[in-house]
């Protein structure tokens, strides 16, 4: 796991202008959630001008127009950050999480994966989603069933694509060096 740095902040001096509305304009959203402002992740992005604002309209979409419950999202976005590695995406979503009606408990649980016996049929299945999409870029056809009755065909196509976007977000994260917050918690270990 990369513990440094490698592509920093996209500096204000060189932001483009649409960029720093985007930036800027995140700002009172981001201190009333966080206290914090936007995640660092985004002034990553930034070095890619015309990519941050196509990829916030979508990240926007799953979190405030998406029709899975956020706990969920929450869960699969955990999980997932897990499976990468991405103590960054870990730490944000541990956050989230908690606000999204996660217990404190179930956090530990995550490392533990489906076969936690804790979990309710449909947590044990949006975590066995994330593990085969994980390992094999597919969902089994006895998972997928399973999905069918508890979900709709909607959240089904959702699921995939928080599951798709934490997963990039993980790698973005992983491969450019992209610090993780003071305030936020260290990842645990993966058990299974």
């Amino acid at each position: 796991m990369l513990m440094k740095s490698r592509l920093g902040a996209a500096s204000p001096d060189h932001w483009s202008e649409p960029v720093r509305e985007i930036l800027d304009g995140l700002q009172p959203a981001a201190d009333a959630a966080t206290g914090q402002g936007p995640p660092n992740i985004l002034y990553t992005i930034a070095h890619h001008p015309a990519l941050l604002p196509s990829f916030l309209g979508f990240a926007a979409t799953l979190a405030m127009r998406g029709v899975l419950e956020r706990r969920d999202s929450e869960l699969l976005a955990l999980r997932t950050s897990l499976n990468c590695r991405s103590a960054f995406e870990w730490g944000h979503h541990v956050e989230y999480g908690l606000a999204a009606g996660i217990e404190p408990k179930e956090l530990s649980a995550i490392a533990n994966g489906p076969e936690e016996p804790s979990w309710s049929r449909r947590d044990r299945l949006l975590l066995r989603a994330c593990d085969e999409l994980h390992a094999h870029q597919q969902i089994s056809d006895q998972t997928y069933d399973a999905l069918s009755a508890e979900l709709s065909e909607a959240e089904i196509v959702e699921l995939t694509f928080v599951i798709g976007n934490y997963t990039m977000l993980s790698m973005v994260a992983n491969a450019t060096g992209v610090p993780l917050e003071e305030r936020l918690p260290a990842m645990p270990e993966k058990s299974t």
